[in-house]
């Protein structure tokens, strides 16, 4: 009977033991670190999007009634159908406006949320993802690219070996010493189908190896010559030391942590545009031989250039209002979160000396504390100035000028002086933060209510 008892006394504790050891590792799992979260996943469940929460509305100010005369006169004089004005004061982003038509044909007025092909403001956020590869300590700016040491390895047949020297540095501020003896081969894709006897579009790496085969025009380091495809050897850069897509790895590591989603690399047809994305207008009605080696005529802005082979020298697409919250994300102030370290940042507006471009930017007027991005191709422009201390602003347009390039500068006068007409502007929004509430509900933010014209 005794053991009969020690044995209920044994399985009881038995059981005990168990149903303690279950208890332990019950909480363990609830309290144990929960494994990290894709980073698409976190994106979706972010709710505040600028492109699909603000409205033109929500900037129907009466203080900038002469600033939008002003401009809405310009657009008219230059024949340019659609635009885009966001501007910042101590990274908040105080204004955000469309202006004119988005797409005339179908009657589309021009809003905030649109998105435009911003051309070589593109290489700003090219210089920010290598920048950032610097601050994950996965290159450095002295990093060779070519050569048996080199970044991309890959290239063994380059004619020139100094272009061995080339450094990470050298293609940011174009001092890569490349040729543009026989011009820029990124807006000659029909003409390097041709000369190079190939069958379909010249991929990335075609073209660089066409840029290897020639000979540099000065040692790399030695004077600056803008350069297209100097860009399009560090957007292969950038997908060489990441191990994932250009596109992908400035989306997640630059643009996404900043705020800024809906940011693409662009498409080259009307038929394939993005939702929100504008249409474009050439300067004239010329068209050129189709860069797909077709031989079909086409416009420029529409499957004549490659535009979306530019890759990081010139295929973004952005709102003017994201374009200033990356902008804000590389500023050094302490409001918006800066996403490069403080060093990055510093760097690349060092200008090393009397002609060399900044990095990714394209001048920087140390004594105003000024830095000025530009970009233009047939079909748009695109204006960024991000001040140390003042305003900040990113204007876009849908619309090209038959001046080309030099327009963008009237373009920087033209904002000036519009904004000078602005007395005071609004202290008491920051539109990155939140929307405007009792402004958005006492405005009408339909499309049915906004007019497209400019005049």
């Amino acid at each position: 009977m005794r053991s009969y008892f020690a044995e209920i006394l044994r399985m009881k504790r038995y059981f005990s033991l168990v149903i303690g050891i279950l208890l332990i590792g019950g909480v363990i799992f609830l309290c144990r670190p929960s494994a990290p979260r894709d980073h698409t996943e976190e994106i979706e469940e972010l709710r505040y999007r600028l492109n699909d929460s603000l409205s033109n509305a929500l900037s129907d100010l009466p203080a900038t009634v002469r600033m939008e005369q002003y401009i809405a006169r310009w657009m008219s004089r230059n024949n340019i159908r659609g635009a885009s004005l966001a501007v910042m004061k101590n990274e908040q982003l105080i204004y955000c406006k469309g202006f004119g038509w988005a797409d005339k044909e179908q009657q589309v007025t021009a809003d905030v949320g649109h998105i435009y092909r911003i051309a070589s403001a593109s290489k700003l956020i090219t210089a920010v993802g290598i920048m950032k590869l610097c601050d994950q300590g996965r290159l450095t700016l002295d990093s060779k690219v070519f050569g048996p040491e080199g970044i991309l390895k890959q290239f063994t047949e380059i004619k020139d070996k100094r272009a061995e020297q080339i450094t990470v540095r050298h293609l940011l501020n174009h001092t890569s010493g490349f040729s543009r003896r026989m011009g820029d081969p990124m807006f000659r894709i029909a003409d390097v189908i041709e000369w190079e006897e190939l069958d379909t579009t010249p991929t990335a790496d075609e073209l660089i190896s066409f840029q290897l085969g020639m000979k540099l025009r000065c040692a790399p380091g030695s004077s600056a010559q803008y350069s297209n495809i100097g860009y399009l050897v560090l957007s292969r850069v950038i997908e060489q030391v990441s191990g994932i897509d250009y596109e992908e790895y400035l989306q997640t590591n630059v643009l996404w942590p900043a705020g800024c989603y809906d940011m693409h690399i662009a498409r080259n047809y009307y038929e394939e545009r993005y939702p929100k994305e504008v249409k474009y207008y050439g300067h004239d009605a010329e068209t050129i031989e189709s860069y797909d080696g077709s031989g079909k005529m086409r416009l420029r802005e529409y499957g004549g250039n490659d535009i979306r082979g530019l890759q990081g020298a010139g295929a973004w697409v952005s709102s003017a209002v994201e374009m200033l919250r990356l902008v804000a994300s590389i500023d050094g102030k302490p409001g918006v979160p800066d996403i490069l370290s403080a060093e990055s940042i510093a760097e690349m507006k060092r200008i090393r000396r009397d002609g060399d471009y900044a990095l990714g930017w394209a001048r920087y007027h140390a004594n105003s504390g000024t830095l000025v991005r530009t970009g233009t191709m047939s079909g748009t422009c695109a204006y960024i100035e991000s001040k140390e201390n003042g305003i900040s602003y990113a204007f876009l347009t849908n619309t090209s000028s038959y001046r080309g390039a030099s327009f963008t500068n009237s373009i920087g006068r033209m904002v000036h002086d519009a904004m000078s007409r602005v007395t005071e502007w609004p202290s008491d929004r920051d539109m990155f933060v939140a929307v405007p509430h009792d402004e958005a509900n006492s405005a009408s933010t339909t499309d049915d209510n906004q007019s497209g014209d400019i005049s």
